[in-house]
């Protein structure tokens, strides 16, 4: 494991955000912190852009679960990932030295697609037709077969991740503490032919879900992990599992969960 001292920067760089990371890096050495150039060498991985950029920070570096994640707002208050804002960064590196933070963990999804390689998604993963035509999905919980979906795509999410896309959908705010995960339905067809539940519905952290695709012309959805497209082009099915791996991330006492599903929303 790395060291606790050596941190990490992960950002989209440009010529104004270039000079603000020579800025962080100055106050992280004044501070004694080692700046490494590789996140396999960190102990504290650092993003600095938004909601967005942290879930790209994390998938990038591997869910790491030997380390400290830390998101930092390149403009405004904070975000539900993100608890600092690029302007006082030397509170956080103050808060962190000082353990003046309190660690949250994050649980994370799996998804299997096609029975290869699995993927890690800690916000969600969504299922969408790519062509102007209802993609058809057979679901399955434990292998029970549910329903058969008619609509524009599902979206399975973590409670951290059900105040994204899914929410958009009308799918419910879980609380984090709830050990789970959601299905939300986009667009769902119901009529006198064919029915779907028609709402969101929440899975307990045991379940398996499984998507079976029709092959009818939707051969080739779009499969989103989290905030990137998957590589995968024909797609016949997705299994979706609660995983073991979890992220750690730090965040201000005063700072809950709640308390930031309101400032973002209310």
């Amino acid at each position: 494991m790395a060291e606790r001292q050596n941190i990490f920067f992960y950002y989209h760089p440009d010529e104004e955000m270039d000079g603000k990371i020579k800025a962080l890096k100055k106050i992280s050495s004044e501070n004694g912190l080692k700046v490494v150039e590789d996140s396999k060498d960190a102990s504290i991985i650092v993003s600095i852009g938004g909601d967005g950029t942290f879930l790209q920070a994390v998938r990038k570096t591997g869910f790491r679960q030997d380390c400290i994640y830390t998101g930092i707002m390149r403009e405004g208050q904070s975000g539900l990932y993100c608890d600092f804002n690029i302007d006082n960064f030397d509170n956080m590196i103050h808060s962190v030295l000082h353990e003046d933070l309190e660690v949250r963990r994050f649980p994370t999804i799996k998804a299997q697609i096609n029975s290869e390689t699995p993927f890690y998604c800690l916000n969600e993963v969504s299922i969408r037709s790519t062509i102007v035509k209802t993609i058809v999905i057979n679901v399955y919980v434990d292998g029970f077969h549910f329903e058969t979906f008619r609509g524009d795509g599902m979206i399975v999410s973590t409670p951290t991740g059900s105040t994204g896309y899914s929410k958009s959908a009308r799918g419910a705010v879980i609380d984090p503490l709830i050990h789970g995960f959601q299905v939300s339905e986009v667009a769902s067809l119901n009529n006198n032919q064919y029915r779907t539940l028609g709402s969101s519905f929440l899975l307990d952290k045991d379940r398996k879900l499984q998507l079976e695709i029709l092959q009818d012309g939707n051969d080739h959805p779009i499969i989103s992990l989290d905030n990137e497209a998957s590589p995968i082009k024909r797609i016949q099915n997705i299994e979706v599992t609660m995983d073991d791996t979890i992220i750690k991330t730090v965040k201000l006492k005063n700072n809950s969960y709640w308390e930031r599903v309101k400032r973002t929303f209310l």
